[in-house]
């Protein structure tokens, strides 16, 4: 999971010159974005403490920023590694976390706004500078407890140490003139719903389209303006150490925001936590960090003490895992990734949770009906490669990295694995099928064409009690059920559970 974004207040467009606030009151902001999150910025009664801090944490920011733009690299990666090696507290590291994955989820809206003010347009402009009025601008636009002037201020210091005198006075100019500009971004009278959701809310077009024809325009802005939401904190209990209410109150009497999951009876959401993966809980087994719906695939599956169970892609190994947990470590999981150093990652989160139900193996998942026995597994479990526009608000370069025909070709595939792998279950066994995308060429397509193709399956979603929990806020969506990231403010999922006849 990559690094949450945190440490900032967020606002709305700017709505008054010169850097003013929204108007909005101090709240939650909601899974569909439209609230406001506050926090307090700094510590009092220390003049200029704050602006050295956020000066580093800016460079540090447009440093991520430009190499990946330049490098191709994974923001989330790559962000990582940076506040590694940084001096930044962890004040300054969540802002610097909220300005590279603000900025990148932004990206759409910063440059068409950008464009309004760049006399050569902002493409021509060296990525270094384009960066530098990228993550400017997102402080002005969308961090309610940065002064805007402050945001300008910076942006100017880091152009001077950078640039000349004539890069950091367009700066100054450029940001100056967006905040005597008003309500930004100001979009023509004569575009599509599309194109405004695209603008409004920063995702390519084609995704806008693709989700409206879909869901439809209101819940394609919903899924847009979720998208750009930070993602929640969200943690698995392993039951076979510690129930979760016990866990629960020991995350209470520590301090931390913490309260059940609504989506499963197995996770825990907590607010402001840091990184819990650093905590005891983390080391001693007591929990594992996962989104909450990816923790609904397990429990589709419904694996029972003793059975024989297939997990076809595994890496990292949570859902492996959390099937592990569910049968009490009683029976045998095969967990079998393509890579032997993703297969070494299941196998240290089976041995960090106490797990020994768990066997690793490292294979190209269509070959596991050549050298496994047919029939032979009582569950199966197909998590498929996908293209992840489920997980946007968690790995925002999603949207600029994906086209159209990325969704083709993984629907093929995704259709011969379900084929191959589905040899492999017993009769009366379960199969379950899932992905964290949002695209149903990818999803109820697939499940579609596979039952058309055997009728010796049959659909068992709409009987789980995953379904009966989310029903009336999920999705049916062909033989699966379907969350979008604006239902729970969790990863959009889906997942389908079919079942070979005797």
């Amino acid at each position: 999971m990559s690094a949450g974004r945190g440490g900032t207040g967020r606002k709305g467009p700017l709505t008054q010159p010169g850097g003013g606030r929204n108007g909005t009151g101090a709240s939650e902001a909601s899974p569909a974005g439209g609230g406001i999150r506050k926090e307090k910025a700094g510590k009092p009664g220390r003049p200029g403490a704050a602006g050295r801090a956020a000066e580093s944490a800016r460079e540090v920011a447009l440093d991520i920023l430009v190499r990946v733009e330049q490098q191709g690299a994974y923001s989330n990666l790559l962000l990582n590694s940076s506040l590694q090696k940084s001096a930044l507290s962890r004040e300054d590291a969540g802002l610097a976390t909220e300005l590279v994955y603000g900025s990148i989820s932004r990206l759409l809206t910063l440059d068409y706004v950008l464009d309004g003010f760049v006399s050569k347009g902002i493409s021509k402009l060296q990525p270094w500078v384009r960066n530098l009025l990228h993550l400017s601008l997102y402080q002005i636009m969308y961090l309610d407890r940065i002064p805007s002037h402050a945001a300008v201020n910076e942006a100017v210091n880091i152009a001077k140490k950078r640039g000349h005198q004539g890069i950091s006075g367009m700066v100054n100019g450029v940001l100056r003139s967006v905040l005597r500009a008003g309500e930004l971004p100001v979009l023509p009278e004569n575009i599509s719903p599309e194109q405004r959701i695209s603008i409004l809310h920063s995702h390519p077009l084609w995704m806008v389209k693709q989700w409206a024809a879909e869901y439809g325009l209101d819940a394609a802005e919903a899924m847009c303006a979720a998208n750009n939401e930070p993602p929640a904190a969200s943690v698995r209990v392993n039951l076979t150490m510690i129930s979760r209410d016990a866990l629960l109150e020991q995350m209470l009497e520590a301090g931390l925001a913490a309260s059940p999951s609504l989506v499963s009876p197995y996770g825990i959401v907590v607010k402001g936590g840091g990184n819990l993966a650093l905590t005891s809980w983390y080391r001693d087994g007591y929990l594992s960090v996962q989104d909450e719906s990816s923790m609904l695939v397990a429990e589709a599956v419904s694996p029972e003490p003793g059975m024989r169970v297939l997990d076809c892609c595994a890496a990292p190994g949570g859902k492996s895992a959390h099937m592990g947990e569910l049968m009490k470590d009683e029976g045998y999981i095969y967990a079998n990734d393509l890579h032997p150093h993703k297969a070494q990652l299941i196998a240290d989160q089976a041995q960090r949770l106490g797990l020994e139900c768990i066997a690793t193996g490292s294979t190209d998942a269509l070959l596991l009906a050549r050298s496994l026995e047919p029939e032979s597994f009582d569950r199966i479990l197909l998590d498929a490669p996908c293209s992840g526009l489920g997980v946007i608000r968690r790995k925002p370069d999603l949207k600029w990295r994906k086209q159209p025909a990325d969704v083709t070709s993984v629907a093929a595939l995704q259709a011969e694995l379900l084929q191959s792998v589905s040899r492999l279950l017993k009769p009366g066994g379960i199969l379950v099928y899932s992905t964290c995308t949002t695209e149903q060429a990818e999803n109820s397509s697939v499940i579609a064409e596979f039952l058309g193709n055997n009728p010796g399956f049959t659909s068992a979603t709409f009987t789980s009690p995953v379904w009966q929990r989310v029903e009336g806020t999920a999705l049916a969506a062909g033989e699966g059920l379907q969350l979008l990231p604006q239902h729970y403010g969790s990863d959009g999922f889906y997942i389908s559970r079919l079942q070979r006849l005797l």
